[in-house]
C-alpha cells in the first residue's frame, strides 16, 4: 500500500440544517413561537449549515479586521476594514431579523423566541459577528427610556437591511449599535468610570439633551457600529449616553480608535480602545441613573450570552459525534464503544439543557415576564457560560489531535468558549448580581420558585433539589451567602434546567440529567455518567443529538 494512502480519516462535516438537526431547538421553537416562526428559522438553519456559510466563518476569522486611523491624505478617519465574508455573515443575520426586530412586534407574539432560536441556529456557524447583532438587539429596551431617541433609532435597529458604512442616520437603511462601559481603571466596577460628561444645550443630536464626553473606553466592541450606549460621569452621577459615529449634520463625531485588541478568540469581531475628546452624546434616561438604564441593555445581551454559548456547545457536540461515527479504534467505531458513548451522551445532556433554558427565557421576554427573566437570565448566564469551556474542551478531546488543528473548526470554538463568561460580567459579578436580585426583588424569587415547581413529582431527587431552592434563597440574603454565591447559583441553574427537561425533553435525557447533575451520580469531568444508565440510554441520547 502506498505510504500516502488515507484510511480511517473522517470525511468533511456534511451540510445540514442547524434547526431540524437539533430537536431541542426545533421543538422549543414550535412550542413557544409557532409554526410560522419555525418555518422562517428553518430557512436560516439551512443557510447556517451550508458549506458556503462555513467558508464565510473561516475567512472572517482568518482575515480579521484591520484598523485604519488615517486616510491617505492624513485625515483622521478611525475606520475598521472587514473581509467580505464578515459582511455576508452580518447581512444574513440582520436580514433574518436577529437584531431589534422583536421589540416592534406585539407582546406575546413569540418573536423573541423566533429571534432567539435564529440567533442560536446562525451562531452555531460563527460566533464573532454575534456581538454587534446582540448589541443591536439589546439597545432597544435601553433606548425605550427616552422615547424621542427610541423613535429615531429603534426602527433602524429593527431593520432587516444591513447597511454598512459611516453615514448619518437619515441616509441609512438599517443601523447597528454597540456599547462602551469598561474603562481600564474600573473593569466591572463601572461606577469607578472616569469618563466625564458636560451638558451643552442644543448640540447636534436630535432626540435628547446633549453633552460632550471626555475619557477613554478600554474595551469597545464593534467600533464601526452606527451608535453606542456609553457610560460617563455627570454632576448627578453616572449617566448613559447615545453616541453616534456620524452626527445629524453629516460630520464625524470625535471617536478616536486607539488600537484593536489582540484577543484570544472572537477574532472576526473588532474590539477597540476608544478615546473620547469632547465627543457628542445624547442623554438616555435620567442623569445619574445611567447604570440602571444600561442594565436594560445588559439584561438582553446576557440572554444572548446564554444563547451564544449554547450554540457554541452545539457546534462542538456535532463535530464530536460526527468524528465518532466515522473513526475506528481498537476494532470498532468510536460511537459504538461504551466509554465514548458515556462522553458523548454527557455532552449532549449539557447542550439540550442549555438550549431549552435559553428558549424558555426568551419566551419569558415575549410574555413580559420580567420577574422570571430577571433571576432566570442571571443564573443561566452564569451557569451555561461557565459550562461552555470545559464542554468544548472535552468535545475537542474526542477528536484527539485532529481536533487540535484549525481545519476541523473545533480549535476556533475552543478559543471562543470562555468569551461569554467574561462578556457582560464575569462569574463573580453574575453570581453576586443573582444574590442582589434575590435580596431585593421578591417577585423575581417567587416567579423562579413557581417555574421550578412545575417539575415537582417527577422524581424524589428533583423534588429534593426543588425543596432546597428555598433554603439557598434564604442563605443568599445572609452575609455568609456571599462566599457561597457560586454554589447557590449553580444549584438554582441546574434545578431550573432539570425542571424544564422533565417537561420538555425525552425521559432518557431528563433522567440522566437529574441523576448526574442533581443526584450526585457523576464525577468531576464529562463522561462520568452512571455505567448502568449509559448502557441503557446513552445511544438514545446521542441519536437524538444527531439527526440527519
Amino acid at each position: 500500500m502506498p505510504t500516502h494512502a488515507v484510511t480511517n480519516q473522517v470525511p468533511p462535516l456534511p451540510e445540514t440544517n442547524t434547526v431540524t438537526a437539533n430537536p431541542a431547538l426545533a421543538e422549543g421553537l414550535r412550542r413557544w413561537a409557532g409554526d410560522a416562526a419555525y418555518d422562517e428559522v428553518v430557512a436560516l438553519g439551512e443557510r447556517a449549515g451550508s458549506d458556503e456559510a462555513r467558508e464565510w466563518a473561516v475567512q472572517a476569522n482568518e482575515f480579521g479586521p484591520r484598523l485604519r486611523t488615517h486616510s491617505p491624505r492624513g485625515e483622521r478617519i478611525d475606520e475598521v476594514e472587514f473581509h467580505p465574508a464578515w459582511h455576508e455573515l452580518m447581512r444574513v443575520g440582520v436580514g433574518a431579523g436577529l437584531t431589534a426586530t422583536p421589540w416592534l412586534a406585539a407582546p406575546g407574539s413569540g418573536d423573541h423566541v423566533r429571534r432567539a432560536a435564529g440567533f442560536m441556529a446562525w451562531s452555531e456557524n460563527e460566533q464573532g459577528h454575534g456581538c454587534p447583532i446582540s448589541m443591536s438587539y439589546a439597545a432597544a429596551p435601553a433606548l425605550a427610556s427616552t422615547p424621542a431617541l427610541a423613535d429615531r433609532w429603534v426602527p433602524g435597529l429593527a431593520s432587516r437591511t444591513y447597511d454598512f458604512g459611516l453615514r448619518p442616520l437619515s441616509s441609512k437603511g438599517g443601523v447597528i449599535a454597540g456599547m462602551g462601559m469598561t474603562e481600564k481603571q474600573g473593569g466591572s466596577d463601572v461606577r469607578a468610570n472616569t469618563t466625564r460628561a458636560v451638558a451643552i444645550p442644543d448640540g447636534p443630536i436630535e432626540g435628547g439633551a446633549t453633552y460632550r464626553l471626555t475619557g477613554h473606553k478600554w474595551f469597545c466592541s464593534a467600533p464601526m457600529s452606527d451608535a453606542f450606549l456609553v457610560l460617563a460621569q455627570t454632576d448627578a452621577g453616572v449617566g448613559c449616553f447615545l453616541v453616534p459615529r456620524i452626527l445629524d449634520d453629516g460630520s464625524r463625531n470625535l471617536f478616536a480608535l486607539q488600537r484593536l485588541k489582540d484577543k484570544l478568540g472572537n477574532r472576526s469581531n473588532a474590539s477597540s480602545e476608544v478615546e473620547l475628546d469632547g465627543t457628542w452624546g445624547a442623554l438616555v434616561g435620567d442623569e445619574g441613573r445611567g447604570i440602571r438604564t444600561i442594565l436594560d441593555m445588559v439584561a438582553s445581551t446576557r440572554l444572548d450570552c446564554i444563547l451564544g454559548s449554547a450554540a457554541t456547545m452545539r457546534a462542538a457536540l456535532v463535530r464530536a459525534i460526527h468524528h465518532a461515527r466515522h473513526r475506528s479504534a481498537f476494532g470498532a467505531l468510536l460511537v459504538d464503544q461504551p466509554l465514548m458513548q458515556n462522553v458523548l451522551a454527557d455532552l449532549a445532556l449539557e447542550v439540550e439543557a442549555a438550549t431549552t433554558l435559553g428558549l424558555r427565557l426568551a419566551h419569558a421576554v415575549d410574555e413580559g415576564d420580567t420577574a422570571l427573566s430577571r433571576l432566570g437570565v442571571g443564573v443561566g448566564k452564569y451557569w451555561v457560560c461557565k459550562r461552555t469551556a470545559p464542554m468544548v474542551a472535552e468535545a475537542l478531546e474526542c477528536l484527539g489531535g485532529n481536533g487540535y488543528v484549525e481545519e476541523n473548526g473545533l480549535a476556533r470554538l475552543y478559543r471562543e468558549a470562555p468569551l461569554n463568561s467574561i462578556w457582560e460580567g464575569s462569574g463573580n459579578v453574575n453570581a453576586l448580581d443573582v444574590l442582589r436580585a434575590i435580596g431585593r426583588e421578591p417577585l423575581a424569587v417567587e416567579a423562579f420558585r413557581k417555574e421550578v415547581q412545575l417539575g415537582v413529582g417527577h422524581s424524589a431527587v428533583l423534588d429534593r433539589a426543588i425543596d432546597q431552592v428555598d433554603e439557598l434563597v434564604a442563605l443568599a440574603t445572609q452575609p455568609e451567602g456571599v462566599a457561597g454565591a457560586r454554589r447557590i447559583v449553580e444549584h438554582l441553574a441546574t434545578t431550573l434546567q432539570a425542571s424544564l427537561l422533565v417537561r420538555h425533553a425525552p425521559d432518557a435525557v431528563a433522567e440522566a440529567f437529574i441523576a448526574s447533575r442533581l443526584g450526585g451520580d457523576h464525577g468531576a469531568t464529562f463522561g462520568t455518567l452512571d455505567a448502568g444508565l449509559t448502557a441503557t440510554s446513552a445511544r438514545t441520547i446521542i441519536d437524538r443529538a444527531w439527526v440527519r
